[in-house]
């Protein structure tokens, strides 16, 4: 099972999901309080096990309607993905991954462990 792990930051709270290897699988905003990055937790549970792909990496790509994930390439042509709620808001990103099926396994491993996945403060209580 997957944790989210709270850290505190120069200006507020960010959470790291992390997978059963201990590998950061996805991150989020600095939130100015604690309760809101809770509240980002709880709508990555909420949004990232149904949330369809919307690849922007293929020409006329087909645009999907929020929650989604959207997968792009950056500006060093490594694949990456955003977490978007039905707001539209970015709840949550991963890394850059040299190769799309990288990027695509993230995703389901945000889609696997994020349901359950714990809540621990410190990123020292992961240890």
């Amino acid at each position: 099972m997957g944790k989210f792990v709270i850290s505190e930051a120069k200006t507020g709270f960010m959470f790291n999901l992390k997978a059963n290897n201990h590998e950061v699988i996805a991150t989020s905003q600095i939130y100015k309080s604690l309760d809101s990055c809770k509240a980002g937790i709880e709508s990555v549970r909420k949004n990232a096990p149904e949330a369809p792909v919307e690849d922007q990496t293929v020409e006329n790509f087909e645009q999907k309607s929020h929650p989604k994930f959207e997968v792009y390439a950056d500006k060093a042509g490594e694949f990456r993905f955003r977490l978007k709620a039905r707001n539209g808001e970015i709840i949550a990103v991963g890394e850059g991954y040299k190769a799309k099926a990288g990027c695509m396994n993230g995703i389901e491993s945000i889609r696997k462990n994020a349901p359950d996945a714990e809540i621990v403060m410190d990123a020292k209580a992961d240890a």
